[in-house]
This record gives C-alpha cells, sequence and structure tokens, in this order.
C-alpha cells in the first residue's frame, strides 16, 4: 500500500481552524506517527479493511494521519482531552468518532464498539505506561479486533544503546529487565512508565495472552524523534547501522488469526 506522508509544518497548519494544538508535542511525535504508518502499510492493504481504533488518541495527531491515509477512524482517550473544543472540532471535520475512557483498567468505556468492528487497533507508546493488571482490557481489545485483523504495538526498546541500564544475564537470554512479562500478566502492580520491553517480551507477551494471536512483524527501528544535535545524530546513526539490535524503538505487529480461545490468560488475585 503506497502512501504519501505531509511536510510535518503543512500537517500542524490544519489544526489552527479548530484553535491549535500542542504543537511543541506534535513537533516532537510527528516522526514517530509518520514512520508507524509507513511501516504498517508495507504489510497491509486497504481491501483488507480501513476500520482502525486509535487506542490513546490525545490530540488525534495520530488519527488524523492516518485518518487522510484512507483510514475510518474510531479515537479513544481520556474524556479530560476530548472535552477540549479544538479536539472536538477537528474530529467532527475528519469525521473521527471519540470514545471517552476515564478508566482503562476497567476498560467500561469499550463496552460501546461492537464484537469484530476494528481491523486495526493502534497501542502506540502505551504498554509501557500500564500500570494496573491488563488483562480485562485485553479481553474488550480481542473482542473488538476482528479476525485476521492487526494490532500495532510500538514501544521504547528496553536494549536501546542508550537506553536503561541492562541485567546482563537477561539481556543474555533476550528478555529485558525489571518485572517479567509472566507477572505483569498475573500480578496486581503499580507504576508510571515503569516497564520497557525487549522485543521478544512483547512477542512473548502476546503468546502468554492468546494463542489466537501471532506476531507477523517484529523490528526494531530507528529512533523517531529529533537528535540534540549533530555529532549525536551521527553517532547514533552508526551504532544503528552496525547493532540493529541496539535501535530504540519497536515495532510489532500482532495478527489475531482466530478467536477460537480468547485471553487465557488470568490473574492470580
Amino acid at each position: 500500500m503506497q502512501i504519501s506522508i505531509p511536510d510535518a509544518s503543512v500537517f500542524a497548519r490544519q489544526f489552527e481552524p479548530h484553535g491549535s494544538t500542542d504543537r511543541a508535542y506534535l513537533a516532537h511525535h510527528f516522526g514517530r506517527f509518520a514512520s508507524t504508518l509507513v511501516e504498517f502499510c508495507t504489510s497491509w492493504d486497504l481491501q483488507r479493511g480501513n476500520r482502525v481504533l486509535d487506542i490513546g488518541a490525545h490530540w488525534l495527531h495520530q488519527s488524523i494521519l492516518w485518518k487522510q491515509a484512507g483510514f475510518d477512524i474510531t479515537a479513544v482517550d481520556l474524556p479530560i482531552t476530548f472535552e477540549m473544543a479544538n479536539v472536538q472540532s477537528i474530529a467532527r471535520a475528519m469525521d473521527i468518532k471519540l470514545i471517552p475512557c476515564a478508566n482503562l483498567e476497567a476498560a467500561d468505556a469499550f463496552d460501546a464498539i461492537a464484537d469484530s468492528s476494528a481491523d486495526v487497533i493502534l497501542f502506540t507508546e502505551i504498554i509501557e505506561h500500564l500500570t494496573f493488571n491488563p488483562i480485562r482490557f485485553w479481553k474488550q481489545v480481542h473482542r473488538i479486533l476482528a479476525p485476521n485483523g492487526r494490532l500495532v504495538v510500538t514501544t521504547p526498546n528496553y536494549y536501546a544503546w542508550n537506553g536503561r541500564a541492562w541485567d546482563f544475564g537477561r539481556f543474555l537470554r533476550g528478555f529485558g529487565g525489571g518485572i517479567s512479562v509472566d507477572a505483569i500478566l498475573g500480578t496486581h502492580t503499580y507504576g508510571h512508565h515503569w516497564r520497557e520491553f525487549s522485543k521478544h517480551e512483547v512477542i512473548r507477551y502476546f503468546c502468554l495472552l492468546s494463542p489466537d494471536f501471532n506476531t507477523v512483524k517484529a523490528k526494531t527501528v530507528r529512533n523517531y524523534y529529533p537528535e540534540p544535535n549533530d555529532a549525536r545524530k551521527k553517532l547514533a546513526s552508526g551504532i544503528y547501522e552496525r547493532f540493529p539490535g541496539l535501535r530504540p524503538n519497536l515495532h510489532l505487529e500482532i495478527e489475531l488469526s482466530s478467536k477460537d480461545h480468547g485471553i487465557v490468560m488470568q490473574p492470580s488475585w
């Protein structure tokens, strides 16, 4: 699927008639939004489906980029965001449906979304922020995602060359650091941006959730964000070229190959 990505400044200007947006956030994250869309479209065709659920849509920056690429968008975020007049205005103009969700753990707001009604679910730069046991949430995702649909997950790479301190033993086995994936899915936990994953861990995460999930793409990708100076940019580029596993970001696509089993992982409490 061929797409055209607009210039970042041109893209930003379309928010002005609606009361503007967080321009600094958009400028910092636009590369991530564009990279995720381009990577996804290398292995997807709109004939497979164009219904997208964007979970954690914030000010709709990513939603609008995907909308303009030909996808039909439903966006989920906190009520405080979707109550903003500028967000509501551009959502109406772009025909984006807004679903406020005050509690992702309870995931009750997802009850309003029909079964198998999304061909693609975006869960970008969210998984590392989850501070609750996510089993109930993933049951809703499994219900909403259509058979053969895809879940797109992006998250920081724990093994980025300039990332968090490594646990060398777990590094050798490719299983990150901190609390294990098994414990995340089986234990009640709290924290803020407390968990970064290795590529192998994200794959295991979805294997544990359900045999219906099949990871069809798992890549380390180059830095989305502007480097502070040319020297840092040159150094990073050289490292990424020689050692792809040390690239700072992960892009995974998990396909729902069937709905035979549902979410099989159960929390222990």
